[in-house]
């Protein structure tokens, strides 16, 4: 089996059982930007430190794929991201923030290199989460119950995982100063 097919040569992709659509078309959007935010991921497993993450992560990463798969297809697909999965987020979040101490002011995206990783990661998570509301605004769309709180959660998650990481290399965090 070849990569590479030809048949979005002019622009168009097919929808898992579905039409083929533009690829700028808002879903394509959706789950490409959440198909980033997985590499992103997988980049910050590389880094020196990213140990202790890396069973979380690499469970978030076929999760993202789930997520993708379901944005990927229109109408009522099955869905695989359900409220377990944004409550196995928040304990994520819950264990790591009780590690850390309490923010008292908005933080730079900086510290270690695994840090800022992990920020960047949240900030494509941002936009993969506005990304699915946009597609979630169209008339006649419907997509997955439980992507957007989901991927808030993650960002969430990730905000923490950057404070964590700048912790265990004992880098304080940055704070942000407004002009």
């Amino acid at each position: 089996m070849k990569i590479y097919t030809k048949s979005g040569d002019a622009g168009e992709t097919g929808l898992f059982g579905g039409p083929r659509v533009r690829k700028d078309h808002a879903r394509i959007e959706a789950f490409g930007t959440v198909d980033e935010l997985n590499s992103h991921l997988g980049l910050v497993r590389t880094h020196r430190g990213a140990a202790p993450f890396d069973d979380l992560l690499r469970k978030i990463q076929g999760e993202l794929f789930d997520l993708g798969a379901e944005l990927a297809t229109p109408g009522d697909a099955a869905e695989r991201i359900g409220a377990e999965h944004v409550a196995a987020l928040e304990a994520a979040i819950d264990h790591h923030d009780s590690q850390l101490a309490p923010l008292t002011c908005f933080v730079l995206p900086t510290g270690t290199p695994l840090a800022a990783s992990l920020h960047v990661a949240r900030t494509v998570c941002r936009r993969a989460e506005r990304c699915v509301v946009a597609l979630a605004g169209q008339l006649d769309t419907v997509i997955p119950s439980n992507a957007i709180e989901y991927l808030n959660r993650l960002g969430d998650l990730l905000f923490v995982l950057a404070r964590f990481a700048n912790r265990r290399e004992n880098v304080a965090d940055d704070p942000w100063h407004p002009a």
